[in-house]
């Protein structure tokens, strides 16, 4: 039997936009890179049904950054979800946020899928944990969407991926979300950002997927902080309504000249 149109949906993440769009973060003008990714998307062959933003949205949690997030995706007029990470500031982002595409809710369905995103976010800690409210939220939730094929969204990663010093800013408590997945197999797909690189990893039922960041790019495997020459990206989904999908990593040619000495930003 031949599958329906896929849904199709656009993850970017850590974008780390400034007020000034005219600031760098080590090298690399995060504001133009963005700037470049949208135009990415927009020559796409299709335009994404929606876009998830996971995470570390501003570099200096001020209004304006997230205002020159908004005015720079506003205008593709897709759907567009969100969730803070760890340099976010949730009630600036809930303030701001305002245009009509711009989306916050936190469990919704589009087509036969149905997304929950979770802040992993800890108030002063570059670390991320899930609180025992969230997880009950999930467990909730996860129990009324079932058999809806789930995406699950969240910023920080629950797997180690073998980076030294990014594994010990991951997620704190991966194994009570586990505990909560594992009882629910129409969860599909754990989608998260923080670590600026692509990392795919399969546990029971679910897989779990990063993507680039949508600026700097963090070196794969490195004991401590070090800068990659990748370039900047976003991750493409194709959800099937039988829970089935497919997915790609897109790159942007974008001009940079990183700060390749930089211990941390």
């Amino acid at each position: 039997m031949k599958k329906s149109s896929p849904l199709l949906i656009a993850q970017l993440s850590d974008l780390h936009l400034f007020a000034n769009p005219d600031r760098d973060l080590l090298g690399l003008n995060t504001f133009s890179s963005l700037e470049a990714v949208v135009q990415k998307l927009k020559q796409l062959p299709v335009l994404p049904d929606q876009l998830l933003l996971t995470g570390d949205l501003a570099q200096d949690e001020t209004p304006i950054a997230y205002q020159q997030i908004q005015s720079l995706i506003a205008p593709l007029q897709i759907p567009t979800y969100w969730l803070p990470g760890n340099h976010d500031h949730l009630p600036t982002m809930q303030a701001t946020f305002i245009a009509p595409s711009f989306q916050a809710q936190k469990s919704y369905q589009m087509g036969d899928w149905h997304f929950l995103l979770l802040d992993s976010s800890v108030t002063g800690k570059v670390y991320g944990g899930l609180s025992p409210e969230s997880l009950d939220w999930l467990n909730q939730e996860l129990e009324q969407c079932n058999p809806q094929p789930t995406l699950i969204a969240l910023h920080h990663p629950p797997f180690a991926i073998k980076s030294d010093w990014l594994d010990q800013i991951g997620l704190q408590n991966s194994d009570d979300l586990f505990a909560i997945l594992d009882r629910h197999p129409h969860v599909k797909l754990v989608v998260f950002g923080h670590i600026h690189q692509q990392f795919e990893h399969q546990r029971r039922h679910i897989h779990y997927l990063s993507t680039p960041s949508t600026c700097i790019q963090f070196a794969p495997h490195s004991k401590t902080f070090a800068l990659d020459h990748a370039q900047p990206g976003f991750r493409l989904f194709q959800l099937y309504d039988d829970g089935s999908f497919e997915t790609e990593i897109h790159r942007v040619m974008f001009e940079q000249t990183l700060d390749f000495s930089a211990k941390g930003y």
